[in-house]
């Protein structure tokens, strides 16, 4: 697997995403709301919001065709309310495969994520109009409450440098989605701080020795 970014009609396979900009001279400042208005072909796909506004925000308006065929299937049985489907795919380097599994896959966490927060909002209601006060928070590194972590999706990448690179790419796409958490576990960083990133996290990117490392301590 080689460097990739993600890709679309018009851009240079593995160009930053800040350089996606159509207008090098434009203020690329990220507002705090998704904005309103969202790609049209990228909508079609059913894709939440707030991914549709950062996609807006990188430039991308047109997928690639690997793109085009590929997050179709992956959203269809969300959208169905069916069980989820594997897919292999096989592309050139430059192609998009990248957003291609990780739009879908921040769908899923997003939609997710909302449910979650929503199942507490109740829980909370039902406990005050019991007379009963909701739980606490605890900090999850205090060891009377540490937990391993339980993300809701993996990546795993063979070198460090992919591996940073599709967080990364993760990351901007979740500019405007509340709740979800991006960690990378890559080798040549402090355990702890890589302990500290995945409690909480929704998706994890690591390289498989880090991630073995960290499994095998029980983290």
């Amino acid at each position: 697997m080689q460097e990739e970014r993600l890709a679309a009609r018009g851009h240079r396979a593995g160009e930053p995403f800040a350089d996606a900009n159509p207008n090098p001279g434009a203020n690329t400042s990220v507002n705090q709301d998704a904005p309103a208005a969202a790609p049209d072909l990228f909508a079609a796909f059913g894709l939440a919001d707030p991914l549709l506004g950062a996609v807006r925000d990188l430039g991308f308006t047109t997928p690639t065709p690997v793109q085009a065929k590929t997050i179709p299937l992956a959203m269809a049985p969300q959208v169905q309310g069916k069980a989820f489907i594997d897919l292999m795919v096989s592309s050139q380097t430059g192609s998009g495969k990248t957003a291609a599994y990780l739009l879908p896959l921040l769908h899923t966490l997003h939609v997710d994520e909302l449910e979650r927060d929503e199942q507490a909002r109740l829980e909370r209601e039902r406990l005050i109009a019991a007379g009963q006060k909701p739980p606490k928070r605890h900090s999850p590194m205090h060891a009377r409450h540490f937990k391993p972590a339980t993300p809701g999706a993996l990546v795993l990448c063979p070198t460090r440098e992919l591996a940073q690179q599709v967080a990364n790419d993760a990351i901007d796409l979740v500019r405007y989605v509340r709740g979800v958490r991006i960690a990378s576990v890559i080798g040549g960083l402090p355990y702890r701080m890589q302990i500290e990133r995945l409690q909480n996290a929704s998706l994890v990117v690591a390289t498989p020795g880090r991630l073995l490392d960290l499994q095998r301590n029980g983290q």
